[in-house]
């Protein structure tokens, strides 16, 4: 983390290595709706997919689950969504010509 984001107020990460770190934040209510009942039932596909070898289904949700965490916890996050949904707006309403 920079000094950049210490200083602005943006709260640290959180410590997101383990499965048990990632249910702990999703059972706090970091991450979008749903994502504490989704995390467990792709988890379980993974899991039921992947064979001892090989778990790399298992290792892409848990990294898929790492980042909507993060990207829940950006503050930049909800401004970044809002130019994108002011920017549709706008290309609707220009295309139906008002």
């Amino acid at each position: 983390m920079s000094a950049q984001h210490v200083e602005s107020g943006i709260p640290a990460s959180l410590p997101l290595k383990t499965i048990g770190d990632i249910r702990a934040a999703l059972r706090s209510g970091h991450g979008f709706p749903g994502d504490k009942e989704s995390f467990e039932a792709d988890l379980q596909r993974a899991l039921e997919a992947s064979t001892e070898t090989d778990l790399k289904a298992v290792a892409t949700v848990i990294v898929d689950y790492r980042g909507r965490i993060r990207l829940y916890q950006d503050p930049d996050f909800d401004i970044a969504l809002q130019e994108g949904i002011d920017l549709v707006t706008r290309l609707k309403r220009e295309a139906r010509g008002e």
